[in-house]
């Protein structure tokens, strides 16, 4: 477009020059004679109207394609040949450009659906493509513009996600959510890319919602989920500390029976050696154990034979008085 302008202006100022030019000769031409004078005045509209001409036509011969666009070129109506970026000189008349964006698109998709138990969904989607440049005639003659082909494009990816998503209940949708969007994306741009002559960049499910009655189930599914791992949790928390008590427990009863069996053990061993020994020895030993544990006091009344509770010894190392003699 800036070419286009800078040529006008150009034409323009010539155009303009040509005419002020021609009338300042036609005004010294005024006293020449008049055959002369007619001759320097046809040469003077020609060129004004040659001016006219190509200020007329010859700038917008020129077509110019950005960057980022195609452009098919149809002659007479039919469409010839693809014009990439660039600048052309081409027949104004003849020839007509129809431009299309060669950039990413984005389509942004958002429909109401359904799951296979029959719950309603609410899903959004972006889809981003883009034309193969090369297939711009096919474009051209199947849809005309990108509007159509987007429309086009919108429907089929919204019968493709319908589709995948009709397969699974809603639970099984809301627990596999990462899994469906690729699924989605393949289906759309296996459907798509061979038969509408673009490139499908990116299919993205960017959020399925469902109605508030439902949500509130799935909450409340999760709460009783929730408190259920919980109670299973407390349960096996509750057996582990019932084990370990048990083990504990465990432990200690073997502990007493080991010390019981030590103990009864010993005390055979005591009655065996008690056996062996002889009769003086034991009442060595008694009366040891007597004079150890005796307080020195002497019961005030004795009858009897005292000896049997006071074991001094033999009564022939006493004296008179009944002391013990050394």
């Amino acid at each position: 477009m800036a070419i286009k302008a800078v040529l006008a202006i150009l034409f323009a100022l010539c155009a303009i020059g040509a005419g002020v030019g021609g009338g300042i000769w036609l005004r010294k031409m005024k006293y020449a004679n008049a055959n002369k004078r007619k001759w320097v005045g046809i040469g003077t509209v020609s060129a004004t109207v040659l001016f006219v001409l190509l200020f007329a036509f010859i700038p917008w011969n020129i077509r110019v394609v950005e960057t980022g666009e195609v452009a098919v070129v149809k002659e007479w109506g039919d469409a010839k040949y693809v014009r990439t970026a660039g600048t052309y000189w081409d027949n104004m008349f003849s020839k007509k450009y129809l431009m299309y964006n060669s950039q990413v698109q984005q389509i942004d998709i958002e429909t109401e659906t359904y799951s296979s138990d029959g719950q309603t969904m609410n899903i959004q989607m972006v889809i981003q493509y883009q034309i193969y440049a090369d297939k711009a005639i096919q474009i051209a003659n199947n849809y005309g513009d990108l509007t159509n082909l987007s429309s086009r494009i919108k429907v089929v990816s919204i019968e493709k996600a319908k589709a995948i998503l009709a397969q699974k209940p809603a639970m099984t949708i809301i627990e596999t959510r990462a899994e469906i969007s690729p699924a989605i994306e393949t289906s759309i741009r296996s459907a798509i890319t061979d038969s509408y002559c673009v490139a499908i960049n990116t299919v993205v499910l960017t959020d399925i919602s469902f109605t508030d009655a439902f949500e509130k189930t799935v909450e409340d599914k999760m709460i009783a989920e929730q408190e259920k791992l919980k109670a299973q949790f407390e349960k096996e928390k509750a057996i582990i500390q019932a084990e370990q008590a048990l083990e504990v427990a465990k432990k200690e009863a073997e502990a007493v029976i080991e010390k019981s069996k030590g103990d009864a053990e010993a005390l055979e061993i005591m009655q065996r050696a008690w056996s062996a020994l002889s009769a003086e020895v034991k009442d060595a030993m008694l009366k040891q154990q007597f004079y150890e544990k005796w307080d020195g006091k002497l019961p005030e009344v004795l009858g009897g034979d005292y000896s049997l509770i006071f074991p001094l010894g033999d009564s022939s190392n006493s004296n008179d008085n009944g002391e013990q003699q050394p």
